[in-house]
């Protein structure tokens, strides 16, 4: 009786554990064939449940490697021999002097050297000591000399009197107006300019002083130009 009831109880439990899982194996296989149609039969859900699935999935950064700076070696910095604006003696003199052992190349034909006595094109000596040649030697110009006012009257051979101005009569305005020219070699008047004098009788002695002729100057037999002064004087009757 005691074996009996106990294989009937263990035979019950094996029934039910195999049902248990067959049941579970179901519920499992139906909810995979779900996940399986539901995208097949409506694809318009697909990108709906992607994004849902992709957000649980994480990709790992990227870690980029760190740049490698190399630092360079500072240069040594040369000694100056200048410190404060006072030259400074070298830390040490050297021991040999260099000295060249090779001559220079020869100048191209026609080329002048400073050192050596070359020849000036055309004349055969050197151009910097040369005997042969004399230099030109050109007098200064010398300035006009200034004649006094009577001494260029008495040259005088042609005086045209000056035209009263109508605005100088109707102001009423009388006086002398001084002037500077140069006499030409030919006595003709010329660099005519005002010194002194009224502003309305400037002009009109200007214009008849123009006209004046002089006998030319003579400096040791040469006609020479000179320099004076010119008095207009305005008088109203």
């Amino acid at each position: 009786m005691f074996e009996t009831a106990t294989f009937d109880s263990m035979g019950t439990i094996h029934t039910r554990s195999r049902n248990w899982m067959l049941a579970t194996f179901s519920f499992n296989a139906s909810i995979l064939v779900l996940l399986i149609a539901i995208p097949l039969l409506h694809p318009s859900m697909l990108p709906q449940v992607l994004p849902q699935m992709m957000c649980c999935i994480l990709i790992p950064p990227v870690q980029e490697a760190p740049p490698v700076v190399r630092q360079q070696a500072p240069a040594a910095a040369s000694p100056s021999e200048i410190v404060e604006g006072r030259i400074q003696a070298p830390p040490r003199i050297p021991s040999h002097t260099w000295i060249p052992t090779t001559m220079e190349p020869a100048l191209p034909p026609g080329a002048i050297s400073l050192g050596g006595p070359a020849a000036a094109p055309g004349t055969g000596c050197d151009p910097f000591n040369c005997s042969d040649t004399h230099p030109v030697v050109r007098q200064a110009p010398q300035a006009k000399p200034n004649i006094s006012k009577g001494v260029m009257e008495g040259l005088l051979l042609n005086r045209v009197l000056p035209t009263y101005p109508p605005l100088a009569l109707a102001m009423r305005v009388g006086g002398r107006v001084e002037l500077q020219a140069t006499i030409s070699r030919s006595g003709t008047i010329e660099n005519l300019r005002v010194m002194s004098g009224p502003a309305v009788l400037q002009q009109a002695a200007i214009d008849a002083v123009k006209q004046w002729r002089y006998r030319p100057y003579l400096l040791n037999g040469e006609p020479v130009e000179v320099e004076t002064m010119i008095d207009v004087n305005f008088t109203m009757n």
